[in-house]
Parts: structure tokens; C-alpha cells; sequence
């Protein structure tokens, strides 16, 4: 697989919690330069990101992020706020102590309300795998498959751990055909990307292949 399709499907990605609007700038510059799917980057920034890119590349931002545990209606307001700001996409993060808890129903209501409030735009629902046990993982790919999400992400990249090939061969068995899959935190090399997308990822979340196309150093999410 060539490298600009690889980039093709990535979420360039910026979620630092020094991160200042020269760095976002320059990640969105980037992310124009090299073709990737979209820019993601905290909600603090959305309004002035979009105004600077316009049509020319999609912007993601981050709710309840990275815990999750927030409330469903602050979760909703964020939600709210980023698409009225520009927001193409938003990447929820579920609260992993409902899913702990078994209260998968209550996890199910909130990302419904979510997707209400991106009144269109694409939502990614973080579940935060490094947390859970496989029959979490399986029962939280049934409740976002219901969600009408448009996909299950495996993590923020702030946690214990980031995705894993064989996280996103568990969602693939258990999710619904409509619903896509993205590969989060830890994917750092061209081989990882190309061994996501072809486990049937369809969006990588990740600074390290434009920090590759670079030559930089590759740290960080």
C-alpha cells in the first residue's frame, strides 16, 4: 500500500494538553500538505482551526476527553459547541466504569444523545480497549453497532494502552456490518498503519506517519 493512500485515512492528530495555536497551525499545514483524512485536535481550538482551513481539510475534535466520565449532558453540550464551532467529526469517549459496572444500557442512551448532538457530523466512539476485558469489548461492540455511531475506536492514547491488532480482530467479528472500525495510540511505523487498514480499519488515529514523512523524531500519540 502506497504511503499517500495510508494517509489517506488518518486522523492527524494533536491532543497534547500544552499543545499552542502555532503547533495546531502546524499540524493542520501538514495535514493539507500531506492528504490525511482529517485533523484532530482539542475542542479549545476547532472554531479558529476551521476558519483557517476551511474547506480543505476536515476537523475532529475530542468529548468527555480522555476519561469519559463526564455527564451525558455535558458530554452533549461539548458536542454541540464543537459542531457549532465546525466541527466535522467528533471522537467521544464512553465512561469505561458503566461498561466496568455492566451498565451498558446507560452507555448506549448516552451515546444516542451524542449523536443527536452532532446533528449529522461523523461520530467515532472511544471505548478505551486497554481498560476492558474481551466480554466488555464484545457487549460495548453490540451497544456502539445500536448507537448509530459511525464507528468504534479502540482508544485515546492517554491510558495504559494504545490499539492492538488483535483488539481490532475482536471488533471485526463482533460489530455490525455498517459500522466502522479506528485504530488509536501506538501506531508509530508505515507497517503498523498498513497491518490496521488491513485488519479492515478504516481511519487511524496518529501524528507519527506525517512526523515519518518528515523525518522526525516519532514520539507521542
Amino acid at each position: 500500500m502506497d504511503k499517500a493512500t495510508i494517509l489517506s485515512h488518518c486522523d492527524h492528530t494533536l491532543l497534547a494538553v500544552d499543545a499552542t495555536w502555532p503547533q495546531i497551525q502546524a499540524v493542520c499545514d501538514d495535514a493539507i500538505k500531506y492528504g490525511t483524512a482529517s485533523v484532530c485536535i482539542p475542542p479549545r481550538f476547532v472554531k479558529q482551526a476551521k476558519a483557517y482551513v476551511g474547506d480543505r481539510m476536515r476537523v475532529c475534535t475530542v468529548i468527555g476527553f480522555p476519561n469519559g466520565y463526564h455527564t451525558t449532558k455535558a458530554k452533549v453540550f461539548e458536542t454541540a459547541d464543537a459542531v457549532a464551532n465546525g466541527a466535522d467529526e467528533i471522537d467521544m469517549v464512553i465512561h469505561v466504569g458503566a461498561a466496568k459496572a455492566g451498565d451498558f444500557d446507560a452507555i448506549e442512551d448516552e451515546i444516542k444523545a451524542v449523536r443527536k448532538a452532532c446533528d449529522g457530523k461523523v461520530l467515532k466512539v472511544i471505548i478505551e480497549t486497554c481498560l476492558l476485558t474481551d466480554d466488555e469489548k464484545i457487549a460495548l461492540c453490540g451497544v456502539v453497532s445500536r448507537s448509530g455511531a459511525d464507528y468504534i475506536k479502540t482508544s485515546t492514547g492517554f491510558s495504559k494502552g494504545g490499539a492492538t491488532r488483535e483488539d481490532i480482530e475482536l471488533f471485526r467479528a463482533h460489530i455490525a456490518p455498517h459500522l466502522k472500525m479506528k485504530a488509536a495510540g501506538g501506531i508509530r511505523s508505515w507497517a503498523d498503519a498498513e497491518d490496521y487498514l488491513a485488519l479492515g480499519c478504516d481511519r487511524l488515529g496518529t501524528s507519527a506517519l506525517v512526523k515519518l514523512m518528515k523525518s522526525e523524531t516519532v514520539t507521542g500519540y
